[in-house]
């Protein structure tokens, strides 16, 4: 897998570094990342660029990952792109509810790059 694009939305600038280093571990190859703190920097971040795919935490301020995930079908760069929410909201309802609005994987914080691995790479190659 070649130079992926990716955004990642959590409003934890630690913890996007995190995610982007568990790619990285994970052999997913990263062209470019961009960042996000909240879903509507997320819709900003889309409305100027094009990403194979996002991570998304749940809990953020001003527009949480549920709300952000559900607007994303409105946004040209976003149709088609796969989800995978990284969060610590661990709850069966939250997983149904973050399937059901679009996510295509669910990462419980805290997660191994083995973890991240399992999730992402199925994501990105149409199989989940």
């Amino acid at each position: 897998m070649d130079g992926i694009t990716a955004l990642i939305v959590d409003d934890s600038s630690v913890m996007r570094k995190i995610v982007e280093r568990s790619l990285r571990q994970a052999g997913i190859v990263l062209a470019q990342v961009f960042e996000a703190g909240n879903g509507a920097e997320g819709l900003t971040v889309l409305a100027d660029n094009k990403v194979d795919l996002i991570l998304c935490d749940i809990n953020m301020p001003v527009m949480d990952g549920l709300e952000f995930v559900k607007s994303l079908p409105a946004v040209p760069n976003a149709k088609n792109v796969p989800v995978v929410m990284i969060t610590t909201e661990g709850s069966e309802a939250h997983v149904v509810q973050a399937l059901s609005n679009g996510a295509r994987g669910y990462i419980r914080k805290p997660f191994t790059p083995d973890q991240v691995k399992e999730q992402v790479i199925p994501v990105l190659a149409g199989k989940s």
